[in-house]
């Protein structure tokens, strides 16, 4: 027998006073928040008739993905990061702000503190193995005006899906670096080509997936911060195409427009310049980023990350 609880007058006095609605103190958003949020949950609770054994094994489930720094990882694998970006895309359309180059995730493992180089940067320590990449494009205004002195900050993950700084196997800061843009709008950065990651098999985020019939792969792909005085900032990434899950990926990170051909090229200048070794990967991005007078639109949003500055 199913028992409904939720609108009885205890509980809805129980509630207010949780979430601290029956004092003057504390902070509102906070409690505006928590309200809705113990509410919520409450009637979760109510509607689906969650048992005391149900409930506690969710909450010793969150002791276990805070102790296992996963919090992070799940939230993108739930839809949540996707959610927060399409919220975004609407205030932009609402505020005449659309348009350019797409935003997606930032996902959890960017570093701050990488160096920054002028025009062109070698992304790899000289020691990574894997094939050669020449990853170049140019930066845009909405108009097609190149945007010179832009910064292009850019990190991925080596042939192993491991990133530097969390994989103390690669030299700390290791395919993480700045490029700011020529006179033209041009960047480059000689790199080596990315493979795409899993979440840890004996990890907190797995276990949930597992139980939705989910996986918890990632494509080959690169992140970037991209950036200008007078622009609203761009979060973006892109997946190369012809990965097993570029179209499903379980953070939801993939759209059309971010989905670049990666060309194998044996041009021998270039092999010879970069030492590449022999043939390598070609991926252009250009990037297209939208003038705004709104000051706090030129900044990433805030959240905690890591910093070796």
């Amino acid at each position: 027998m199913t028992v409904k609880t939720i609108k009885t007058a205890a509980v809805q006095e129980l509630i207010k006073k949780v979430a601290g609605l029956d004092n003057d103190k504390g902070n509102p958003r906070v409690k505006e928040i928590m309200y809705r949020l113990i509410s919520d949950i409450y009637k979760i609770i109510d509607d689906l008739d969650i048992t005391p054994d149900e409930f506690w094994h969710a909450a010793n489930y969150i002791n276990e993905l805070g102790s296992n720094k996963e919090a992070v990882l799940l939230a993108p694998g739930l839809g949540f990061d996707h959610f927060l970006d399409i919220r975004e895309d609407a205030k932009d359309e609402a505020a005449g702000l659309s348009g350019g180059t797409p935003r997606t995730i930032e996902g959890p493992l960017y570093v701050e503190g990488a160096p920054t180089s002028q025009t062109e940067t070698r992304m790899d320590d000289g020691n990574t193995p894997g094939q050669g990449m020449w990853l170049h494009g140019q930066v845009r205004d909405e108009n097609g005006n190149a945007i010179a002195g832009a910064l292009v900050d850019i990190w991925h993950a080596d042939t192993k899906g491991a990133y530097s700084f969390f994989d103390t196997t690669q030299s700390e800061l290791n395919l993480r670096r700045k490029v700011l843009t020529d006179e033209n709008g041009y960047y480059f950065a000689r790199s080596i080509v990315p493979s795409g990651y899993g979440c840890p098999p004996e990890g907190s985020s797995i276990k949930v997936l597992n139980l939705l019939g989910r996986h918890g792969n990632r494509p080959a792909h690169i992140h970037y911060f991209v950036s200008k005085p007078g622009c609203k900032h761009l979060t973006t990434q892109i997946n190369l195409a012809g990965d097993e899950y570029t179209y499903d990926d379980f953070a939801f990170a993939t759209r059309d427009e971010l989905v670049v051909e990666a060309v194998l090229s044996s041009d021998k200048d270039m092999i010879e310049k970069h030492g590449f070794g022999g043939e390598y990967l070609d991926v252009e991005f250009n990037i297209t980023l939208i003038k705004s007078d709104k000051v706090e639109l030129e900044s990433k949003h805030t959240r905690e990350r890591v910093s070796l500055n």
